[in-house]
């Protein structure tokens, strides 16, 4: 019995390892709505330099964070950067508000099912908030990086 919840176990770890984005990994073909009711792809965002955000309008953490990610999208928008708010929200009219008291001028998208949504497994989501930066070849290179880290990135897709 030990070897078979041992066999079950290794099985797990490794299906939800492999559901994980890692440095290098590509901008997953995935479609989710925005708050205009608009269906994104977010690998059509290849091309620029892409903060993915996971976060969620209960969340206190990502709505400080939201704080410093709204002047940030407003001083770089212009550089070829795109963030994209990726909501767990399980209700929509939440995130909704959330978004206008927050006043998110930058793309937000929503996978209403929480850390069950198609996104936060493909991601690997276990935690919020979460982020990710893409290159603009599309390519993953940090995992919940500093504004330092998002704004060098941006800079040598500028050089």
């Amino acid at each position: 019995m030990k070897k078979i919840m041992l066999l079950f176990s290794l099985i797990i770890s490794i299906s939800t390892a492999s559901a994980q984005m890692k440095i290098g990994d590509s901008l997953p073909d995935l479609e989710l709505k925005n708050n205009k009711e608009t269906t994104i792809n977010l690998a059509s965002l290849k091309g620029k330099t892409v903060l993915i955000d996971f976060w969620a309008s209960w969340c206190a953490p990502c709505r400080l964070a939201n704080k410093k990610l709204a002047p940030l999208y407003n001083v770089y928008k212009d550089e070829n950067f795109e963030i994209v708010g990726i909501s767990l929200d399980t209700d929509k009219t939440k995130w909704m508000n959330a978004i206008q008291k927050d006043k998110l001028a930058y793309g937000q998208l929503i996978d209403a099912k929480g850390f069950d949504a198609k996104s936060a497994l493909l991601f690997g989501v276990e935690e919020l908030p979460n982020s990710y930066l893409f290159d603009a070849a599309g390519k993953l290179v940090a995992i919940n990086p500093t504004e330092e880290e998002i704004i060098m990135q941006i800079k040598n897709k500028v050089e």
